[in-house]
């Protein structure tokens, strides 16, 4: 009798957590494990506005996948996906094919544009971590071009920043380090670059503690960032940015070199475009993470929809929630293929810290406990190194962890 055949489509936090977990589980005569990514390695996406900024390089923030998976136990297949027949179980990539008993979907997230005119032709986006490379070397150029360019103007050294959620945030937090060293480096006048946000909310980081939005606003103005609050990115063009603020009817015009687009993300379009049910291109999930409309499905991350009953939202796709998901998936697996009760998942928030830069943050920990400054910067990177731990263990840790103590 052959094994069961569990396939995973992706590697990002909770298709490589689970992938991890299985081999952890399941015993080699268990099941044949095979992960699927567009790429030969894993990439901290909470780490993408480092890049982008350049304040830290991109080799920094991915990981070869087999240095983290036991490649004895699974088969890594490194191609793209095309749809999913769940009807045939079946995944069609863009060089074969593979079938599946039990398919775990972590194919991650793409930007949400909202139907703004210009957004995708015009302005950047940090989906991965060629996008991030390539906004790191467009302000580069920006920079390097200024004075070796008669014509160049001070517009061009602008920089918009649409979203003011965690993203927006912590990338704006990193511009405000790195344009400095950028204006030493290649001799421009620091008051002649503009960094602005755009964000369509009355407050940056809506939903986030009253408190420690003031300091976070505060600090940002003071490194120059001009905020536009409850003002909505209408148009963007080559060279400028239209937006309307709530209330009026007239547009106003930002001009700048650099436009980039924090504003939203959705769920890989593949899932809704393969017949699968899905809400705001979600999966709404089951307690135990399986699709409502396939057992033999699990979702986990920025595809996977789960309500947080006490606010009546959905949980954001953080990292946090895709690890302990992973988790929860492995462990259903082996129920499934032992035939035992499943598990409901129950998330349990560790806190929350937004980045402000290398030495400045603001986050909620333990529950209640407040941090901002040098200590909520510090949390953040042992948050980051956490995550690293507990996908490749010290070995990663070492390689790659942002905290070193010694």
């Amino acid at each position: 009798m052959s094994k069961p055949k569990i396939l995973i489509l992706g590697a990002g936090y909770g298709g490589l957590m689970t992938t991890v977990r299985l081999t952890k589980e399941l015993s080699n005569e268990d099941a044949d494990i095979t992960l699927v990514n567009k790429h030969n390695y894993h990439y901290e996406s909470t780490w993408l506005h480092e890049v982008s900024a350049g304040t830290i390089h991109h080799d920094k923030a991915r990981v070869l996948i087999k240095n983290v998976i036991n490649t004895n136990r699974v088969n890594f297949v490194q191609d793209s996906v095309r749809e999913i027949k769940k009807d045939e179980k079946k995944v069609i990539l863009k060089n074969g094919e593979l079938t599946y008993d039990y398919l775990v979907i972590a194919l991650g997230f793409e930007s949400a544009t909202f139907g703004i005119k210009g957004l995708d032709e015009y302005a950047f986006a940090m989906r991965s971590i060629n996008t991030a490379r390539r906004i790191r070397e467009h302000i580069d150029y920006q920079f390097a071009n200024y004075n070796n360019d008669k014509n160049a103007t001070p517009e061009q050294l602008a920089i918009v920043v649409g979203g003011g959620g965690f993203s927006g945030i912590e990338l704006l937090g990193e511009l405000v380090n790195r344009v400095p060293q950028l204006c030493r480096e290649y001799d421009i006048d620091p008051t002649l670059v503009k960094i602005t946000n755009v964000e369509g909310a009355p407050s940056i980081l809506p939903g986030f503690d009253p408190e420690l939005v003031t300091y976070a606003k505060n600090y940002l103005e003071s490194k120059g960032v001009q905020f536009k609050l409850n003002t909505f990115i209408k148009e963007v063009t080559p060279g400028s940015v239209k937006m309307q603020t709530k209330g009026s009817e007239e547009l106003e015009e930002i001009k700048a070199g650099t436009i980039i687009w924090t504003g939203g993300v959705k769920a890989n379009s593949i899932v809704e475009n393969s017949g699968f049910e899905t809400n705001r291109s979600k999966v709404p999930v089951k307690g135990d993470l399986r699709a409502p409309d396939d057992d033999s499905v699990f979702v986990v991350g920025d595809c996977a929809l789960i309500m947080n009953e006490e606010s009546g939202r959905p949980y954001p796709p953080t990292a946090q929630i895709a690890l302990q998901e992973a988790n929860v998936i492995a462990r259903n697996i082996k129920h499934v293929l032992k035939n035992e009760p499943t598990e409901t998942f129950v998330y349990k928030s560790k806190g929350t810290v937004a980045s402000l830069g290398h030495s400045d943050a603001i986050g909620v920990v333990f529950g209640d406990k407040k941090l901002k400054g040098k200590a909520a910067a510090t949390m953040k990177k042992v948050i980051d190194d956490r995550s690293l731990f507990l996908q490749g263990g010290v070995g990663l840790l070492l390689k790659k962890g942002k905290f070193k103590p010694f």
